[in-house]
């Protein structure tokens, strides 16, 4: 697949590794990810969608924010 820069968010599945808890505050966040997603790709905005799960802190809002998946392009290059 190929990673765009723009929405909707187009990876996704069970194959997701988004981090189970915050890097800055330890909150769980990985729980929310595919609520998330599939909200901000039925055309709500991003902003509104983590108020609404509970996502307050800015740490935890930027853990889903800015997730990219490399998995796909990581692989690419085979063993190492």
């Amino acid at each position: 697949m190929e990673a765009s820069a723009s929405f909707p968010i187009t990876l996704g599945g069970d194959d997701m590794m988004i981090p189970v808890r915050c890097f800055t505050c330890g909150s769980v966040v990985a729980d929310k990810y595919e609520e998330y997603r599939d909200r901000v790709n039925a055309g709500e905005k991003p902003a509104t969608v983590l108020d609404s799960l509970g996502l307050k802190r800015y740490c935890c809002r930027r853990m889903l924010l800015a997730h990219v998946e490399v998995v796909e392009e990581v692989v690419k290059h085979g063993k190492f």
